[in-house]
């Protein structure tokens, strides 16, 4: 039986990609600091080397990281992303060379000019965050080249599922919504209501992953669906769920600033493999919300 490695597997694209291996037969070992099958970090090359050469595995997937642009997750993203990198690189070249290893990357290291975005689209350092990512793809790409590794690397467009923390926006929103509908939430303050970026749902980012990684041809490519919103849409679309004007319960955040105001993809590439999102904007909210209404009631 095959055998995978997810680094990093706590998050909701290793909930999802963990499933969908399984699926496929395929024996999954889930990596994490935290909790999981083995706790251990990524950072750590002795434990990568000795986990790598133990089990043999057929395929190794790296998401461990924070994903934030604050500069305050400078070291720790360094350690996860950019060092994680190459002790799995390197830990693979020694051990099991013949695997695939799938690196994540982000739409965040793109230089954004309002445009789609390709894999031709330049990188931009426009923060720690993206620094490591950009350098974790130049690693990806001489292990590649140097040494003939399987790596594949994926730029990860906005992706949500009922999974998500509350740091991150579009959750921030949906329990906002159901706290104040159910009185234990004043007001939702808010940033930009008129930034757009994609609503993509995690389980069809997995999937993108699975039939990147399943292929030869490609190493690099734009994950997303090639369609953005405004952040007024989700918010709408969640405060109307609960019978709520979100106007009268929201409170703009003045000091807030955004590091874009478009953020989409051009996902030309991935769509000729044949791949399409399952849930659009409105699919996503929808099982988001009813999500966390059943949390509510346990």
């Amino acid at each position: 039986m095959k055998i995978a490695l997810i680094f990093g597997a706590n998050g909701q694209d290793g909930y999802y990609l963990s499933k969908l291996l399984k699926l496929n037969k395929i024996d999954v070992i889930s990596i994490s600091r935290t909790s999981g099958l083995i706790l251990g970090d990524v950072a750590n090359f002795e434990f990568v080397e000795n986990i790598i050469k133990d089990r043999q595995p057929s395929y190794v997937f790296h998401f461990a990281a924070n994903s934030t642009t604050k500069h305050t997750a400078l070291l720790e993203n360094h350690a996860s992303i950019s060092s994680g990198t190459l002790n799995i690189l390197e830990a693979v070249k020694k051990h099991s060379p013949k695997a695939k290893v799938f690196i994540s990357g982000s739409a965040m290291q793109f230089k954004n000019d309002g445009l789609p975005i390709s894999e031709n689209t330049p990188f931009e350092s426009s923060s720690a965050y993206s620094a490591e990512r950009i350098y974790s793809v130049y690693l990806s790409r001489y292990y590649r080249e140097k040494f003939q590794l399987n790596t594949y690397v994926g730029y990860l467009f906005n992706h949500d599922s009922p999974l998500r923390s509350e740091n991150h926006i579009n959750q921030k929103i949906v329990l906002s919504a159901i706290g104040i509908a159910n009185g234990i939430h004043d007001k939702l303050i808010i940033g930009d209501v008129d930034v757009k970026k994609e609503f993509n749902y995690a389980g069809d980012i997995v999937t993108a992953i699975w039939q990147l990684v399943s292929q030869n041809e490609v190493s690099e490519m734009v994950i997303g669906s090639g369609v953005a919103y405004n952040i007024r849409i989700w918010i709408e679309y969640c405060f109307n769920k609960m019978g709520l004007k979100w106007e009268e319960h929201t409170i703009k955040d003045e000091k807030f600033v955004t590091d874009y105001n478009i953020l989409v993809s051009d996902p030309k590439l991935l769509m000729s493999t044949g791949w399409e999102p399952t849930k659009n904007i409105f699919q996503l909210a929808e099982l988001m919300m009813n999500s966390a209404i059943e949390k509510q009631k346990i």
